[in-house]
């Protein structure tokens, strides 16, 4: 892929290192374009060092334009980045004026664009700023975040540049999803993350689970068109963009929510990592420690997948299989007692797994499996939805989509 990142004058500029490497992580090609606010917050020695290219910065660089530079770069960009995005060149896009490189190759290409915003939350909430987010957004320009949380100026509110990991991901997905999208028309619930099972007001049993791959595979299929509600424990990532979230803590209370959403679901994916057993008896205030040893009782959780498999015509049901030993034959096991018709299995260890960018992993379904070698997660996600686009429309029929195996 091919990113032309656009670096504007914001405090957040200071993390366009880091986003350029996580472009670079998932094997982009990026190059940087910079306006002159935005040299004085970071400089062209550090992003040429991280990106591996010359920095582009002037409209009237003659050895660049001799050979018309900007056309060329608007051409070959698949996607156009701009992170920070300000107010100034929010409202510049929306007038249509060029006066740096930046904003004429934005005119000039043909390529999706993407913008970060970051400013302060007076601004961003300003009329101004949101009706310029509209337009924006009717023509097609991809609004990512921004967060809301402590500014640089000592403020708190709307404003917060989305963090690089979450913008990455994101860019990835829009410019991937140019061709036609897999699961238009299609929802598509997904459960990831752990959950807290509470023993008193200050303590749960919970896991490992980051939720990094359940997020990941929320961004491919909402990429791919579909209508995507996210079921999330409690996690430390951010939302990802045009994807419905449903925050949980429990067991039960993703059980619940799960079967909220799932109906007229067109596939349900269980990435989340539920526990298996609850403490029979949570203690209404703080259990103080009085004995050498003490006794928790435990009973069984709601089991959230094989609740949905059996649904009668319910939604094409994938699990998920995190083992830490006889991986295969763990899941395959998994698959026949709970009536799946698809599970994603791998191994999860103190090096590998959970809370980690990258994963492998083994797919099986009844009558064929795949593997896939390890990749960032952002990768494999959209590998794995494109698998399990092409199994559920093999095994529902309808509205079957002969390319569907294309980018798999």
């Amino acid at each position: 892929m091919n990113i032309v990142l656009g670096i504007t004058g914001g405090i957040a500029a200071y993390k366009a290192p880091d986003l350029v490497r996580r472009l670079r992580e998932r094997d982009a090609d990026v190059q940087i374009v910079m306006t002159a606010s935005a040299e004085e917050f970071v400089t062209e020695t550090a992003l040429q060092a991280v990106s591996g290219r010359p920095i582009r910065s002037n409209l009237w660089d003659k050895e660049a334009e001799r050979a018309m530079s900007h056309i060329e770069l608007a051409r070959w960009a698949d996607l156009v980045l701009i992170a920070p995005a300000t107010a100034e060149v929010m409202a510049r896009l929306v007038s249509g004026a060029a006066p740096d490189l930046l904003s004429t190759i934005c005119l000039a290409t043909e390529a999706p664009i993407a913008i970060a915003p970051a400013m302060n939350h007076v601004m961003w909430n300003n009329q101004a700023t949101q009706a310029n987010r509209a337009t924006l957004e009717e023509r097609g320009i991809r609004i990512l975040g921004p967060g809301v949380g402590s500014q640089a100026c000592g403020e708190t509110g709307a404003g917060r540049m989305l963090e690089p990991d979450a913008i990455a991901a994101a860019a990835f997905d829009i410019a991937g999803s140019q061709d036609e999208r897999l699961l238009d028309g299609k929802k598509v619930v997904i459960t990831a993350g752990p959950t807290r099972e509470p023993i008193d007001p200050v303590r749960y049993i919970t896991n490992r689970s980051s939720g990094k791959m359940g997020y990941a595979m929320a961004r491919a299929a909402a990429a791919q068109g579909a209508e995507v509600v996210l079921v999330s424990g409690p996690v430390n990532l951010e939302e990802p963009a045009g994807v419905e979230v449903t925050h949980v803590g429990t067991a039960h209370e993703m059980y619940e929510a799960t079967h909220t959403a799932i109906e007229n679901a067109d596939i349900f994916i269980a990435a989340a990592a539920v526990a298996d057993y609850r403490p029979a008896d949570i203690k209404e205030q703080k259990i103080k420690k009085t004995e050498e040893s003490m006794r928790i009782d435990l009973v069984r959780c709601p089991d959230i997948l094989a609740s949905v498999a059996a649904l009668e015509a319910g939604p094409y049901t994938v699990g998920f299989a995190a083992e830490t030993e006889k991986v295969d034959d763990y899941a395959k096991g998994k698959l026949r007692k709970k009536k799946l018709d698809m599970i994603i299995a791998n191994r999860v260890g103190d090096d590998c797994g959970f809370d980690r960018d990258d994963n492998t992993v083994s797919v099986f379904w009844s009558d064929g499996e795949e593997r896939f070698p390890q990749a960032q997660k952002a990768l494999l996600a959209r590998d794995l939805i494109a698998l399990v686009a092409h199994r559920y429309y093999a095994v529902r029929g309808a509205d079957s989509k002969d390319n569907v195996i294309a980018i798999h």
